[in-house]
This record gives structure tokens, C-alpha cells and sequence, in this order.
């Protein structure tokens, strides 16, 4: 499942909707931003974890109490929500500046007034990591943790296993334990338009 079919199924495939209501957003420009957003969030924690940062990217999806950011659009829409989405922005793009670069972008291209897409977009990003919590509790964190931590930072360790499953080997984890991660981080067909510039939004 990719992150954009999970965010349409959060409240019932009612989750967007509800997000756009506390911005003044209509659903289908909701709709058409998540299309673009949801899969260039998943397509940037991938990049990240595939340069040796997957560590990282887990420990922003850890915290059970993140699960309600999904089940509850109004909490991910507040400044609490969106200080929180805002800080997994920053950590896989690089910072702020990147993270408004992307929502700027977007808002040009869906006609929406950029300030208001710079705060749909971390309360968005906080959706997301409220579903992947719910998907992926700290137990399960755990155990990809501790697989990350058996292998050395080369060679066969951390960055082959992750190498790998970038790759497209749809066979498995290849017993390195991170499936689940790279199933929800995968675009899995959806795509986004803003895929191909991606990298203007991310600091190396």
C-alpha cells in the first residue's frame, strides 16, 4: 500500500475531505495536492533512507500517539500537528526552506494560494506519519532497528539491504526486516508530477 491509498482511506475515505475542511480548501484541489504531495513524501524518506538514513526515517514514524494525527484530520490541521509534520519535513528534505519550496511548488501548480498549501502540507506530512504509526507500531520499529544494526554501513550491511529493496525486489525483505517500510514508501504506480524535480527540495 502506498501512502497515497492509505491517506485515502483514513476516516473512511473521508480523511482529505476533512483535512481541507480546516483550511478552506474544496475536496478535489485537496485531492489533487495530496496526489502530488503524498507520493513526493514517500519518494523523499526513501531517498533518504536508501543514502544511509533509514534509521532516521524510522525514528520519525516511532510514538503510538501519533496514530490519532491519522484517525484525527482536526489534530493533524492544528499548530501542534503541524509543528510535528513540519519536523518530519525538515528531516527528510533537509529543512525548512526545502519543505516550503516543495509547498510552493505544489500550490503554483494545483492554483492554490501558497500560504495555504505551506500549512496543508506539514499537517498532511503529521497524516502521514500518524498512518504509518498505526501500520507500523514501535514494536515493529524495533525489530527493523535492530535488523539495521546487525550489518556493517557497507558491503552487505545496512546500505545493500536497503540498496536492495530499492531496487524493486519484490520477493521480500531479504530478510533485512525493512520490508514494511519500503512497501508504504513505495510510489507503487501512483506517482506525482513533482517526482522529477524532487531533488531541488531536498538539501544533500
Amino acid at each position: 500500500m502506498s501512502i497515497m491509498k492509505l491517506l485515502q482511506q483514513a476516516q473512511g475515505g473521508q480523511g482529505i475531505s476533512q483535512l481541507a475542511q480546516q483550511f478552506g480548501l474544496d475536496p478535489s484541489t485537496a485531492e489533487k495536492l495530496t496526489q502530488m504531495l503524498a507520493p513526493a513524501i514517500g519518494s523523499a524518506a526513501k531517498q533518504r533512507a536508501q543514502e544511509g538514513e533509514a534509521t532516521k526515517v524510522l525514528e520519525s514514524f516511532r510514538g503510538e500517539s501519533q496514530a490519532n494525527l491519522f484517525d484525527n484530520p482536526a489534530e493533524a490541521a492544528s499548530a501542534g500537528g503541524q509543528a510535528q509534520g513540519m519536523d518530519f519535513l525538515q528531516k527528510i528534505l533537509g529543512g525548512q526552506e526545502e519543505a516550503q519550496g516543495l509547498a510552493q511548488e505544489a500550490a503554483g501548480r494545483a492554483g492554490v494560494d501558497s500560504s495555504t498549501v505551506s500549512q496543508f502540507l506539514p499537517a498532511l506530512a503529521a497524516m502521514v506519519q500518524g498512518g504509518m504509526q498505526k501500520n507500523m507500531p514501535d514494536t515493529a520499529i524495533d525489530g527493523m532497528e535492530s535488523s539495521l544494526s546487525g550489518g556493517s554501513e557497507s558491503g552487505g550491511g545496512l546500505m545493500g539491504m536497503v540498496g536492495g529493496l530499492l531496487g524493486g525486489n519484490k520477493g521480500g525483505d531479504s530478510g533485512g526486516g525493512l520490508g514494511p517500510l519500503m512497501q508504504m514508501l513505495d510510489a507503487d504506480g501512483d506517482g506525482s508530477p513533482l517526482d522529477d524535480i524532487l531533488g531541488r527540495f531536498m538539501k544533500r
